[in-house]
């Protein structure tokens, strides 16, 4: 009895000692991290917080202060002054500062929190029980930080230097560090709507990218289906070899077959004028040098290479169908296309309706047949992209060979723009991505 009430008395005196604690002193010591902590008498954690702030002021205070002049100004002087280097460090002392930004609003917090629990009766822990709490309560976060940084330098970094680049007059006349870059607000933007060559380019590429992907991938998802209930037929009694036939075309490297098509369609020596076209039909069609039979080749190829994966994926959904579904349909009098249209196509958009979006985003962004077929050729008149070419092609033709680095980066962006918000809208209205009993 003796001790309870030698520890009810201690209680009481800790919690008279702090009934006058202060929790707006406390976040106004926290202006200079640890003061605050140091106030609710968590000397250790006050410690570190100071600690870190000295630190972070002594190794990363002239960076930051480079980094920043330098991404405003983008150098002074020629040579000296290296304009891409200085955008570098200077986004990423604004990631410094952003992480200099919470750790603040951490301390802040820390500091009000820990005072108002003292205020109403909480005794300061033990260094061993704060240890265990700060273990307890920020642990993931020590999981995910590692990975959270490396996304921030090895993504978002990269990202906001190319959305930088669409923002500076960086072309093939204006390099540094022999020139020193500008800031031209929507310039690029404004060049690609207003001068001719790209105003005309731009928008014969983009209709020509929203054909192909729309084409080429509604194609491959139809023939994907089509084939992928016809296999599931049970007339059909060589489903594992007809399956295995039509996957060959998956297995194979998409560059080799790429290169292979790009022979056979060749208009001298290709086998399918010289082999089939010629003896069969006497004309020789110009699939590498006319634009409108290139692209049909490439919604050719694109369509062969695109189904076997699509078929592959209907292949296992059909077979989760339960045969007592077309049962109940042959009872009710269904034909097959309304049998086709009530239970498979639903059921199969259903559970593979982002992955089909992701197969209109691919093609959209579809360099490597584009590239390795033709390098997107033919060639136009008055337009510097050539008559297959996509947006991302398109992109690796002004960065690569025309050197206009500023344009590139700001069409980028827009095809950036298109599958983020063509993404974002899709996937909302996809039913698979909505909770169960929340589907209108």
């Amino acid at each position: 009895m003796g001790e309870k009430h030698q520890e009810e008395t201690n209680n009481t005196e800790g919690n008279h000692r702090f009934s006058k604690h202060n929790p707006k002193l406390a976040l106004i010591l926290s202006i200079i991290p640890g003061l605050g902590q140091f106030y609710n008498r968590r000397k250790m954690k006050g410690s570190i917080f100071l600690v870190l702030t000295i630190a972070f002021i002594v190794v990363l205070g002239d960076f930051i202060d480079m980094g920043l002049w330098g991404i405003f100004t983008l150098g002074t002087q020629t040579i000296r002054d290296n304009s891409l280097v200085l955008i570098i460090q200077g986004l990423v002392s604004i990631i410094f500062v952003l992480f200099a930004l919470v750790f603040y609003f951490i301390n802040l917090r820390d500091a009000y929190k820990d005072a108002q629990k003292l205020k109403v009766g909480f005794e300061v822990p033990s260094l061993r029980e704060a240890f265990h709490n700060a273990y307890d309560k920020t642990f993931p976060y020590f999981l995910v930080g590692p990975g959270l940084i490396l996304v921030i330098f090895s993504i978002i970094l990269p990202l906001g230097f190319m959305l930088s680049l669409a923002f500076v007059n960086y072309s093939l006349r204006n390099t540094p560090p022999t020139n020193l870059l500008d800031w031209v607000g929507f310039d690029n933007f404004v060049a690609l709507a207003t001068t001719p060559i790209f105003q005309n380019t731009f928008i014969s590429v983009f209709s020509w990218t929203i054909i192909w992907t729309l084409v080429a991938t509604t194609l491959q998802i139809a023939l994907g289906l089509f084939m992928a209930i016809l296999v599931n037929d049970k007339r059909i009694k060589i489903k594992r070899t007809l399956r295995t036939m039509l996957i060959l075309p998956w297995a194979v490297p998409g560059f080799v077959s790429i290169l292979i098509f790009a022979a056979m369609f060749n208009d001298g020596f290709g086998a399918i004028n010289r082999d089939i076209m010629e003896p069969f039909f006497s004309v020789s069609i110009p699939w590498m040098t006319d634009v409108f039979w290139t692209r049909i080749a490439l919604l050719t190829i694109q369509v062969w290479l695109g189904f076997p994966f699509v078929f592959a994926l209907f292949t296992g959904v059909l077979q989760s169908i339960s045969d007592d579904w077309y049962e109940a349909a042959d009872v009710d009098g269904a034909n097959r296309w309304q049998k086709f249209k009530a239970i498979t196509f639903p059921h199969v958009m259903f559970a593979t309706a982002p992955l089909m979006i992701m197969q209109y985003t691919h093609n959209f962004n579809n360099f490597n047949i584009i590239y390795l077929f033709n390098e997107g050729g033919p060639a136009v008149r008055g337009q510097n992209a050539g008559g297959t070419d996509i947006l991302i092609s398109w992109v690796y033709s002004l960065t690569f060979q025309q050197q206009n680095y500023s344009i590139a980066a700001a069409i980028s962006m827009i095809i950036g723009l298109i599958i983020a918000v063509f993404a974002f809208f899709q996937f909302r209205r996809t039913r698979s991505f909505k909770e169960e009993g929340k589907v209108y």
